[in-house]
């Protein structure tokens, strides 16, 4: 997955914007002003900062040697995956999927339910 492929993947999620808010070469991804994916564009092979349940992550950094602890992130809530081809497309497109879920499910009731109304349509 390239970072063209990565962005159009995002942005077809409700809600979602992007931004540079660290600088020009960290693109982030946010649902309803919360953070889901950072890109590290100046790193060779992309870079990406996910947030994962605590158990999946260390159980993700068990199974590949690119998804590490993530970078700058709280350790136990976020991986930073390296995007060097070694994580099929599907399964990398699932941690997206859950990375996002996980910061809509801790929004406030009336934003969350706005969200997964979103979702069903």
């Amino acid at each position: 997955m390239n970072i063209e492929s990565l962005r159009e993947y995002c942005l077809k999620k409700p809600e979602v914007t992007e931004s540079f808010p660290f600088g020009e070469d960290t693109l982030v991804f946010k649902v309803a002003g919360k953070i889901f994916l950072l890109a590290g564009l100046d790193e060779i092979p992309l870079n990406i900062n996910l947030k994962c349940d605590p158990e999946k992550a260390i159980e993700l950094r068990e199974m590949y040697d690119s998804v590490l602890p993530g970078y700058h992130m709280n350790k136990n809530h976020w991986n930073t995956v390296i995007l060097d081809g070694n994580i099929p497309r599907r399964e990398l497109m699932e941690w997206i999927d859950d990375s996002y879920l996980l910061v809509v499910n801790s929004l406030t009731k009336a934003d969350k339910e706005r969200i997964k109304r979103l979702l069903k349509s």
